[in-house]
């Protein structure tokens, strides 16, 4: 059968190839190549087996085309690779691009009010797009779904998921599982009671909607107190979630509670800070494991969920891999929500330790003082000791790769009256407490079963990209000061980095076309980030939006020709 490619993080290009016309043809093809949507296929790897690549040639990439996208906004998302056409969005525009040439086959954009800003938390952003059966799936900052022919572009229709004026948001990129496109939406900093809904894909037909903050008499509605707290009770659903076909079921981060001050709202506030599972035919809860529960530190458990087999005692066993922003390492049996492993993998002093037998933390006297009303030193806080820019797992080194933060933060718990559309924080941030001179992250390899670090890369700017593995033994990812970097995958020996002006907050991607391997990411700073990361060095980065795509330099059209006309061929 021909496969489909939708590109990601790996990607096996096929002359000839045609949209999936069936659920079974998306499964197939996921279960062959690992490259259906967002992450690399509906287990968000981020691991790509293509080889030609490789340490031992990968100081002969070149630049092949760099597309412009004409906007100074951050650059966050990820293309999608089809029949030889790129296919991805940023904050305000959809486009399709040729791959092979770099020229715009058609783009759409959008037009947002002038208040919108106000309304969107952390940097004007979209981090891709879906493609499903000839059709592109994107949301807006203004809270709409867009459906739009692929080969055309063509709007096929357009639905309003919510009023972005009470702080809700859409940031993340839509997918598509068991015939069910979802989305999720942002909005806990305003007081947002978010929620994840399944969409028909082909009419936009509103399918179902499930709440993250749970209220009674819903399961789980009792965990938040007397009162309504749950109705502004944040649990933002803004990261993509993965889809294990075989359990026919969605694993989907679900973010911070609002506010974060923690006196209003008693009790663990499911399902906040959490990782679900669930159904995609009707989104209900078949089970949760809370990573933080009760918390007020802004621990966004919306982090990337990747999927794997790993030997558990002896025994092959489903897992979930989770990086979360509260700086604990997760490994979770996805059958049945079972914690099996746990441990730091960045600076923190919240919790002891997570209680292997009760799944739950065992919070720091810090931690308590804090939460008492006292000022207090935090780590991590705000970003956390990772942010949303997704890992990879190797599984030819078994190993997960993390660009991981190094920062802390002062801060006290503050009573907060909600206003709609307004911030809703419910905290005094009191200001940095690092030292100038700290390291800011590190590109960390990691033993996902035992927290062993192989190796780690600093950076005083930490990296904000996303990452990338590949079969040639390759760490792909970039940097805010503008490179494109890539790492040895066994000992973290840098061996190429090119660039590209602007700093670099995309996710790389690879695939095969004509023969040739390829990688491709975009460039443009403007994140969350790099707004709060106060130094020079970034001052004189540009914030300019590019699509780059790289090559071995036999791939370069233009080196082939010089390269004949020289007679050296």
């Amino acid at each position: 059968m021909k496969r489909l490619i939708l590109a990601a993080a790996v990607a096996a290009l096929l002359p000839g190839a045609a949209y999936a016309q069936s659920d079974a043809d998306l499964l197939k093809a996921d279960t062959n190549t690992k490259d259906i949507f967002y992450g690399g296929g509906y287990s968000q790897n981020r691991y790509s087996a293509l080889d030609k690549i490789n340490t031992r040639n990968v100081h002969e990439l070149v630049p092949i085309f760099a597309y412009q996208l004409s906007n100074d906004k951050a650059q966050e998302e990820q293309p999608l690779l089809y029949q030889g056409v790129f296919y991805f969005a940023d904050h305000d525009a959809t486009m399709a691009v040729d791959a092979r040439t770099g020229k715009q086959l058609w783009k759409n954009q959008l037009k947002y009010a002038d208040d919108l800003p106000k309304e969107v938390c952390c940097g004007l952003i979209s981090r891709g797009v879906a493609l499903y059966d000839g059709v592109v799936y994107r949301n807006s900052l203004d809270d709409n779904l867009y459906a739009y022919d692929a080969k055309s572009g063509k709007q096929l229709w357009k639905q309003n998921v919510f009023d972005y004026k009470q702080g809700y948001a859409m940031t993340g990129a839509p997918t598509v599982a068991g015939g069910v496109l979802m989305t999720g939406i942002a909005g806990a900093e305003y007081g947002a009671r978010d929620f994840i809904d399944g969409w028909d894909p082909k009419t936009g037909k509103h399918l179902w909607r499930t709440y993250t903050p749970a209220c009674a008499p819903e399961p789980g509605g009792d965990t938040w107190g007397p009162g309504d707290a749950c109705k502004r009770g944040g649990g933002s659903t803004w990261i993509t979630g993965s889809y294990d076909p075989e359990l026919d079921l969605v694993y989907w981060g679900v973010g911070n509670a609002g506010s974060w001050y923690i006196a209003d709202r008693p009790g663990d506030n499911l399902y906040t800070s959490s990782v679900i599972a669930f159904h995609p035919k009707d989104g209900k809860i078949v089970w949760h494991y809370q990573f933080s529960p009760h918390e007020g530190m802004d621990f966004d458990g919306v982090n990337e969920m990747v999927l794997t087999t790993l030997k558990v005692e002896g025994k092959p066993t489903k897992v979930l891999l989770h990086a979360d922003r509260n700086s604990f390492f997760y490994v979770i049996d996805r059958t049945n929500g079972h914690l099996i492993q746990a441990f730091p993998f960045a600076k923190q002093n919240w919790a002891e330790k997570i209680d292997l037998q009760t799944g739950r933390p065992v919070l720091t006297q810090v931690a308590k003082d804090y939460y008492a009303g006292k000022p207090e030193p935090l780590w991590p806080f705000f970003y956390g000791g990772k942010n949303w820019s997704p890992m990879s797992y190797d599984h030819k080194t078994g190993l997960v790769y993390i660009n991981t933060l190094n920062y802390g933060f002062k801060a006290a718990q503050k009573k907060q009256a909600y206003h709609a559309g307004d911030f809703y924080f419910g905290a005094d941030f009191l200001g940095p407490v690092d030292p100038p001179d700290t390291t800011g992250g590190f590109l960390k390899a990691i033993e996902p079963l035992t927290g062993k670090v192989r190796w780690s890369q600093p950076a005083f700017i930490p990296r904000y990209a996303g990452v990338l593995t590949t079969g040639g033994g390759l760490v792909i990812t970039g940097a805010l000061t503008g490179d494109v970097q890539i790492y040895d995958a066994v000992n973290g020996k840098p061996l190429w980095q090119f660039h590209v002006g602007s700093g670099v907050e995309g996710q790389p991607i690879t695939y095969e076309m004509d023969g040739k391997q390829y990688i491709a990411i975009t460039s443009g700073n403007g994140g969350v980030l790099t707004a709060v990361v106060n130094d020079p060095r970034l001052a004189n980065i540009p914030r300019a939006g590019t699509l780059w795509v790289f090559g071995l330099y036999g791939s370069h059209p233009q080196a082939m020709e010089e390269t004949k006309k020289s007679g050296k061929m």
